[in-house]
């Protein structure tokens, strides 16, 4: 009912969200002689915080037109070359005779399903574009997924992952591949299962960015959340079955807006001070700030939903008995091990101020992998660097994304023949 009542007082508020948006317009109307007024400001100010706090955010756009290919201004085309019912993948394809001299290296950019959507890697993926063939898993909102296309799991992630890396190696080169967050499990659990069997598609570098490798690793609020209650609890409160007329009606998810109400407690005086100042910018007309404001939460605020058994599963083998760390991770009926690991290159990546995932917790993937030579490891801590730094913003643009470029190139396979 959870959901239901979440949808219905969305519905019940439109009317008023619909009288607000033509209260702002008529009071910003250039014919209202009164629009300039301090009091008109404020109220179109309010009523713009309201419209904001209520609406539906939907999923943004990459919206990467162009990328710098040495120097020359390349156009680029967003297509997608694989797809399964929850993730289609990504090619940022770079559509210049520039790119095509390069022969740059591939990368698989593997997103976090952990409420956003992909495009909130969008500045990862604009500080790799110039010098590497970029693609990206874009993971399907669980709410959209009709129930006949079956469930989704921690296991199906780590089968969708291993088929995208033999599809983009296809031609003979073992591309590289970057867990950003929450895909650093199965992103390791693949590379296992495929080093195991000697698979010639196995990554020639896996990067690893505040992944939960283990958890036990100095660890953080989220970390905490997920011990201090029995699996029972998670699926009794906050599973619940997505509502009529969504296309994936009677699903069982873990929905957005919990997993937003998750984000917005962990950081909530700064949320609100940021709401604050964004009121304040409305009023002074200050454009700029409001824009880089509304521009933030129109990506912040708008979330997927989560299919249960995924969701479930991260909580337990992840959080709860950290089951990779302790030599335990199964794949359907196969432990998955790590030790197998012996020629794919590993960098892991930390923030120091990383509020999520604690120092020592990726770090750890360097532990579970002992047969790996030392001149395949890298590990780099971004000083003053909190979870979303590591992979956005100027530290990452400056710092972290010339070691990755430089990583993956001093590992890179090259084609065979």
């Amino acid at each position: 009912m959870l959901y239901h009542a979440y949808e219905m007082t969305h519905a019940a508020i439109s009317p008023m969200r619909a009288a607000a948006r033509m209260s702002k317009d008529m009071i910003q109307n250039p014919l209202n002689p009164l629009a300039e007024t301090y009091g008109s400001r404020t109220v179109s100010a309010a009523l713009e915080m309201f419209i904001n706090a209520t609406r539906r955010y939907a999923k943004p756009e990459f919206e990467l037109e162009s990328t710098l290919v040495d120097g020359i201004e390349t156009p680029i085309r967003e297509e997608i070359v694989w797809s399964k019912p929850f993730c289609n993948l990504l090619h940022f394809c770079r559509d210049s005779a520039a790119a095509e001299r390069r022969n740059d290296p591939k990368v698989l950019i593997v997103a976090p399903m952990s409420g956003h959507f992909a495009t909130l890697l969008r500045g990862t993926v604009e500080a790799m574009l110039p010098e590497h063939d970029v693609y990206v898993t874009d993971w399907v909102d669980a709410r959209d997924v009709p129930i006949s296309d079956g469930d989704f799991d921690l296991d199906d992630y780590t089968d969708y992952l291993i088929e995208m890396v033999e599809a983009l190696s296809e031609n003979g080169e073992r591309v590289s591949v970057m867990a950003v967050c929450q895909p650093g499990v199965p992103a390791i659990a693949a590379a296992s299962l495929m080093a195991a069997e000697n698979n010639p598609a196995r990554p020639a570098a896996l990067i690893l960015m505040g992944s939960p490798i283990d958890t036990a690793k100095n660890p953080k609020q989220p970390n905490e959340l997920a011990q201090a209650r029995p699996l029972s609890w998670f699926e009794n409160n906050v599973v619940v079955l997505v509502p009529w007329p969504n296309r994936a009606f009677t699903r069982r998810v873990y929905p957005g807006f919990l997993q937003l109400s998750s984000f917005l407690a962990m950081n909530m005086n700064r949320h609100v001070d940021a709401h604050v100042d964004q009121f304040n910018n409305l009023v002074r007309g200050d454009g700029d700030s409001s824009e880089a404001h509304q521009r933030f939460y129109d990506e912040y605020m708008a979330v997927m939903d989560l299919t249960a058994e995924f969701y479930l599963q991260t909580i337990d083998r992840v959080f709860q008995k950290r089951l990779l760390a302790n030599g335990a991770y199964m794949y359907r009926n196969t432990l998955v091990e790590p030790s197998k690991i012996t020629d794919i290159a590993i960098m892991t990546i930390e923030g120091e101020k990383d509020d999520i995932t604690g120092l020592g917790q990726t770090e750890a993937a360097h532990t579970i992998t002992p047969n790996l030579p030392d001149e395949l490891r890298s590990h780099y801590v971004a000083k003053g660097v909190g979870h979303y730094g590591v992979f956005n913003g100027s530290r990452w643009r400056k710092l972290i994304q010339p070691e990755v470029r430089d990583f993956i190139r001093n590992n890179r396979q090259p084609k065979e023949g």
